[in-house]
């Protein structure tokens, strides 16, 4: 592994954390903010990640979609516990191609594909029987045809600027490495735990 090189780091922490951690590996806290600066976070998944950035998908109408889409900078926090390591990366999210989105949304389950089209993601909701309802209906448009991804679905993709890799040690004496984008590439150094 390269110490220059952000991405390697990751893939090796990642690929620790695939095999140690008990559930969703790959499951990162995204936090986002309004254009009136009023910040959320949530967690999300990670389905792809390459030297461009790393990549979720979700409803575009959603809280999440409508802050990205009014203020793009955003942070995400990885934390796996078993590993006392965190992964915080603060960049930019741009939307992913429709044919990125189209692939991904083509090997979701039938029943999250389905889901994507019934829901209303993020607004208030009357009763349960409401979205069982719409899910009963979207299952019988869908019935014997492969499910289209609905045009308010897609995926983000977060551009780095900032990757920092923390390291528990005991006492709180903690290794934090961080990388900076430049134009040249990666700027890499430590901080302070």
């Amino acid at each position: 592994m390269t110490d220059t090189d952000p991405f390697a780091r990751f893939a090796v922490w990642f690929a620790e954390a695939e095999a140690s951690e008990v559930n969703d590996a790959n499951a990162m806290a995204l936090a986002t903010a309004t254009d009136a600066a009023r910040p959320s976070v949530r967690i999300v998944l990670l389905k792809a990640w390459d030297a461009r950035g790393f990549v979720f998908y979700t409803n575009l109408e959603s809280r999440k979609g409508r802050e990205l889409a009014a203020n793009a900078e955003v942070a995400l926090n990885f934390h796996w516990k078993s590993l006392r390591r965190q992964v915080r990366i603060e960049g930019r999210a741009e939307p992913v191609t429709a044919a990125e989105a189209d692939a991904y949304f083509a090997t979701r389950p039938r029943d999250s594909q389905l889901g994507a089209w019934a829901s209303d993601q993020s607004r208030p909701l009357a009763d349960r029987a409401t979205f069982d309802t719409r899910f009963a209906e979207v299952a019988a448009k869908f019935d014997t045809v492969d499910v289209p991804r609905p045009g308010h679905w897609s995926g983000w993709r977060v551009v780095p600027q900032v990757i920092e890799f923390w390291q528990d040690r005991e006492f709180r004496l903690h290794e934090r490495l961080v990388s900076t984008r430049a134009d040249a590439g990666w700027t890499n150094g430590m901080l302070f735990p």
